[in-house]
């Protein structure tokens, strides 16, 4: 690092850690209002967990990652290594502070600051999509047909009218389909299944991929620079930060963490501030040969996972694995993932030429991201969205932007005043101390 007493020339006027959906529709959404953007990433755009995504527009799902029934479910998690939602019960040390953070935002009044500060958000993505993409002319790349929670167990009835009932309290849209409905819109799926909700507010993209190169394109045509470069340290300064990498120094006057769940670290040198962040373990599995299964992406209630279909097959995905960033993938969740949908179509899916996919969703306790500007302007933050990064990137964007749009003296409700955007205060760094 260089001695030097003259200040280092900047770099770029914001510098983007990580290239995933969020921090591309944030560096795109900045470059248009003329700042200078580099995006920085270990590897290229989008090859985290924005790659792996179901692929679903999640805006029904307003709950957190957990309510009370976990407490029954955490000998199953410690036991069961194919289990829905998994704890490795090696990780478990670390794990267990960041547990019992989660398990104290299961009362009721921080839970239902958590219902609300997802719906919030949630209530706008699929909108904010549609903006974004009809802006670089990838319309066609998002389909808002909407999505379908599906049942085959009488006794799970009481849990679907239950839901049904939270989802309207709510103001989720939804629709009770019995099973001649799902029939008739998806002949695909089994007779035996009794039927399901319908949530016509969701959608689902052909393509992941597809939508971070499209973003990354327009990026680059706005003049933002990629740069394949880890961060291992970054510190703020009286111009802006200095951020060093495995490859060189280099100066912004700001910069965007949204490197998901790497995001800890960084945060921590920039503001002083540690966040209780961990990682879910998401995998998925591609079927190649399943084109034109699903009309629309389909869960199911007993079996906790969803099928989204593709432009490249049909996605299977949704079970959750707590154990860390370092411990090995166990793909044979993966591979559960076909075995768990025998049963739910009139034939079995073709699993020839599938590839199974595991990645890291960065969770907080409460379910809630962190968006916010900080150290007089010169940190923003965007990351925390667990397994709604897709869902949510597109107004994060729109925060971020409208964030740095302002003056570092604002106040940050002055910031947010812009119609179409929500408060701020559910997503604020300082709710952690």
């Amino acid at each position: 690092m260089s001695n030097s007493p003259h200040p280092a020339p900047i770099d770029a006027d914001i510098a983007v850690v990580g290239a995933g959906l969020i921090g591309v529709s944030s560096a795109l959404a900045l470059a248009r209002q003329g700042h200078r953007v580099v995006v920085l990433d270990t590897q290229e755009p989008g090859r985290g967990a924005s790659y792996g995504n179901a692929g679903h527009l999640a805006t029904e799902q307003v709950f957190p990652i957990a309510d009370t029934s976990i407490l029954k479910s955490l000998p199953g998690m410690l036991m069961d290594p194919m289990g829905p939602l998994r704890l490795d019960w090696k990780y478990l040390p670390r794990a267990l502070p960041w547990l019992t953070r989660l398990m104290l935002n299961l009362r009721s009044t921080p839970f239902a600051q958590s219902v609300a500060g997802i719906g919030a958000l949630n209530a706008l993505s699929l909108a904010a999509w549609q903006r974004l993409l009809a802006s670089v002319n990838g319309a066609h790349l998002l389909k808002a047909d909407g999505s379908l929670l599906v049942y085959e167990k009488s006794e799970s009835r009481h849990k679907l009218e239950a839901l049904e009932s939270r989802m309207c309290h709510e103001k989720v849209p939804v629709e009770r389909w019995e099973r001649e409905a799902i029939q008739q819109e998806a002949p695909q799926l089994s007779t035996a299944l009794l039927g399901g909700l319908f949530f016509p507010g969701t959608g689902h993209v052909l393509d992941p991929s597809w939508i971070i190169q499209t973003l990354v394109d327009a990026a680059q045509g706005q003049g933002v620079r990629f740069s394949q470069e880890t961060v291992g340290s970054a510190q703020v300064t009286e111009t802006g930060v200095r951020l060093v990498t495995n490859r060189r120094e280099l100066t912004a006057s700001r910069v965007l963490l949204a490197c998901g769940a790497h995001s800890a670290a960084l945060t921590a040198q920039l503001t002083g501030k540690r966040v209780p962040l961990d990682t879910e373990r998401g995998y998925h599995l591609m079927l190649p040969r399943e084109h034109d299964s699903l009309p629309f992406a389909v869960t199911s209630l007993e079996r906790r996972f969803i099928m989204t279909p593709m432009a490249t097959g049909l996605r299977l995905a949704g079970t959750v694995e707590f154990a860390g960033l370092n411990a090995p993938p166990n793909m044979a969740r993966a591979w559960q993932l076909h075995r768990l949908s025998h049963g739910l179509f009139k034939r079995d899916l073709d699993a020839e030429g599938a590839t199974p996919w595991m990645g890291f969703r960065p969770s907080l306790p409460d379910s809630l991201p962190i968006i916010d500007r900080v150290e007089k302007g010169r940190v923003l933050l965007a990351f925390g969205h667990h397994h709604l990064g897709l869902t949510q990137a597109a107004i994060t964007a729109e925060i971020i932007a409208t964030l740095a749009g302002t003056e570092g003296s604002s106040p940050l409700d002055t910031a947010m005043k812009r119609p179409g955007l929500p408060p701020l205060e559910p997503y604020r760094l300082a709710r952690f101390g």
